[in-house]
């Protein structure tokens, strides 16, 4: 049996908490939180499950708040803080105790520092970081810390951003960035053995790439590029939203990955939208990962041209599209490996269809739907507690 309280953010002034209970196959609402105006994204401390971070993406200057999490569920606000920005979408806690805002709707971020030992209370003079496009647009959109740096996918501007600590707490710059195809949309990312995957949500396309050396600006060739729209006949326009990757356990030794579809019409599917699950075969290849010159970058591309026709190079392949009856899956969140809790896989809509709780079944190969709650419409990010 497996029972969790769920958390879930969305354009309201609450966050709502679920109670799911695997035996009893429900998924009950048990409490209305409030908070600020649209947290519409929710993240949980790394180390510490009562502290929860959300966004109020709002304009013209969005918020940061932090909460404490009760043990029946509810939350009590603690601080607030600006995101220095226009409508931040996403935020994350680092490891080094700063929490992201994303702010989609100016051309910077905010990383903001926490004061030491309590993750709960910001410090509230965290400068912004401002991203080197000129006039040009920028949409960030996502913040993920890896190996010393945050990458932030940047929808506007078509390039990944790679930021770095400038000597303080809270302190952050651009020291480089991950060139995009023009138009593609990067919106969320994820890495695993040291690829990159990043969901493209103009295209709606699900790439992958060796991640170069920093601080330079190399964009190394793609090793896979994939649309993740599943077959229709009816006009619809598709906008990517959300990547997962599953952490690899001893019931679901395989890392998968999962991908969500929005249909923003004008035609729609009666089946929902889809979760798409691609698999990822690691192959022999080794990747260049050095800083390359113009030259360089021209042989590598010429070697990986090669390099693509050798079956021991890695590769993503489609396994499923899972049609989920919700409209526009802006988020979906993975149970934790800890507890058998990644068994389940929890989506919303931003538009209607509620709230889905999904069994993974064939070693995580496709998804069966176990409850829906549709007391509340929609809901656009989650946190398992």
């Amino acid at each position: 049996m497996v029972k969790f309280m769920i958390l879930a953010g969305g354009f309201s002034q609450f966050i709502a908490t679920y109670l799911f209970d695997s035996d009893a196959s429900s998924l009950t609402l048990i409490k209305h939180s409030q908070t600020g105006e649209n947290p519409s994204w929710i993240a949980s401390h790394p180390k510490n499950s009562s502290v929860l971070y959300a966004v109020n993406e709002i304009s013209p200057i969005g918020n940061l708040q932090s909460f404490v999490v009760e043990s029946d569920g509810g939350l009590t606000l603690v601080d607030t803080v600006s995101s220095g920005g226009n409508g931040p979408t996403f935020t994350n806690p680092l490891s080094t105790g700063e929490v992201s805002a994303m702010n989609f709707g100016s051309p910077n971020c905010s990383l903001v520092a926490t004061l030491p030992g309590d993750p709960l209370r910001f410090l509230k003079d965290s400068p912004i970081v401002k991203f080197p496009v000129g006039d040009g647009p920028s949409h960030p959109h996502m913040s993920l810390e890896y190996n010393g740096e945050v990458f932030v996918p940047d929808l506007g501007a078509n390039k990944i951003w790679r930021l770095v600590n400038d000597g303080a707490a809270g302190k952050f710059k651009v020291q480089g960035q991950i060139d995009v195809d023009a138009g593609s949309g990067p919106r969320h990312i994820a890495i695993h053995d040291n690829i990159l995957f990043t969901l493209n949500e103009l295209t709606s396309t699900l790439t992958a790439q060796y991640i170069p050396r920093a601080p330079n600006g190399t964009a190394l060739p793609l090793i896979a590029n994939v649309s993740i729209v599943p077959p229709h006949t009816y006009k619809g326009k598709f906008a990517a939203a959300e990547i997962l990757i599953s952490k690899p356990s001893e019931k679901y030794p395989d890392p998968l990955i999962y991908v969500s579809n929005r249909n923003l019409g004008p035609e729609f599917d009666s089946r929902g939208d889809t979760i798409a699950i691609f698999e990822y075969k690691k192959g022999t290849s080794s990747p260049e990962c050095s800083s390359l010159s113009h030259s360089a970058k021209r042989m590598v591309r010429r070697a990986h041209h090669i390099r693509r026709r050798d079956p021991g190079n890695p590769s993503l392949s489609l396994v499923a599209q899972v049609f989920t009856g919700l409209k526009q899956i802006r988020s979906m969140s993975l149970g934790p490996v800890e507890g058998g809790g990644d068994e389940f896989l929890v989506a919303g809509a931003n538009v209607d269809g509620g709230v889905v709780m999904f069994r993974r079944v064939d070693g995580g190969r496709n998804l069966i739907e176990m409850v829906r709650n549709e007391e509340i419409a929609n809901r656009t990010s989650f946190v398992f507690v």
